[in-house]
């Protein structure tokens, strides 16, 4: 469980680093599942392996492994996200960001909720380190306190060299406070959905891989219809119409999240 302190960091900054960390077994068993899902998806950049907990079913071009979506109902981090997004719990997202040494791509300045599906929008990241994450390789790094509730305006970028394609626009959010996700293997931080973060190109001669698990609250709908299927000029498929949904705790209290669609 998150302690008083965790708890009250998360809701200042917009981002919290657990004491918490993934078991030396876990960790062994999630970048064993690293290395065969890039070994099995060599059509995709490592750094948009999207749905990777999905070994079948869905609609977008990533062949998964079981063991993420096993780890994703991981008791302990379930017990950390009710904390933040309440009892009824919908896991509706797994991505692997995996930059290998030397060309790994930017992940530009963004929020999250700008690309996604859910109204209210309301989404807790669980990103675990799998390699250790410095700011020689590329870790993540975040503005606090930019999780204020609101959507900040944001460009079409379509260079190769970068994982997303929407960047925040200049001016937006006070980058001279940006701090640095500074992550161990085996540990992990929580993100808020509003939150601005990104992460610099790894140009070191070290991988940086780290899982991002999605959880939303079971009061907010997946809204299948808000975006059409698309594939991003530098490669990346996103589908959201068969994205499938797991209600890993408590009740779907809207009672239209539809978790039957995208499974095999």
């Amino acid at each position: 469980m998150l302690n008083a302190s965790e708890v009250e960091a998360f809701r200042r900054d917009g981002l919290v680093i657990p004491s918490w960390r993934v078991s030396p077994d876990q960790l062994a068993d999630l970048r064993a599942a690293l290395e065969r899902v890039v070994a099995g998806n060599t059509h995709v950049r490592p750094e948009q392996l999207i749905s990777v907990h999905i070994s079948k079913g869905g609609g977008e071009k990533t062949v998964g492994d079981e063991a993420f979506l096993t780890f994703a109902h991981n008791t302990a981090l379930l017990d950390m996200i009710e904390q933040v997004v309440g009892p009824d719990i919908i896991l509706w997202g797994c991505q692997l960001f995996c930059k290998p040494g030397g060309d790994g791509m930017e992940v530009p300045w963004h929020q999250d909720g700008r690309y996604w599906p859910i109204r209210p929008l309301a989404t807790c990241t669980a990103w675990i380190a799998l390699d250790d994450s410095m700011p020689e390789n590329g870790c993540m790094r975040f503005i606090p306190g930019s999780h204020s509730g609101r959507m900040y305006r944001h460009r079409k970028d379509d260079r190769a060299d970068l994982a997303l394609d929407l960047v925040l626009e200049d001016g937006e959010a006070d980058m001279a406070s940006a701090r640095d996700v500074c992550l161990k293997a085996g540990q992990l931080s929580l993100h808020d959905v509003y939150l601005v973060h990104g992460s610099a190109p790894n140009r070191s001669p070290k991988r940086r891989a780290g899982l991002a698990i999605r959880y939303m609250p079971a009061t907010s709908l997946f809204d299948r219809t808000m975006f059409e299927t698309r594939t991003t000029p530098n490669g990346l498929t996103v589908d959201f119409a068969q994205r499938p949904l797991w209600l890993v705790r408590g009740k779907d209290r809207t009672g239209k999240n539809d978790f039957a669609i995208g499974r095999a």
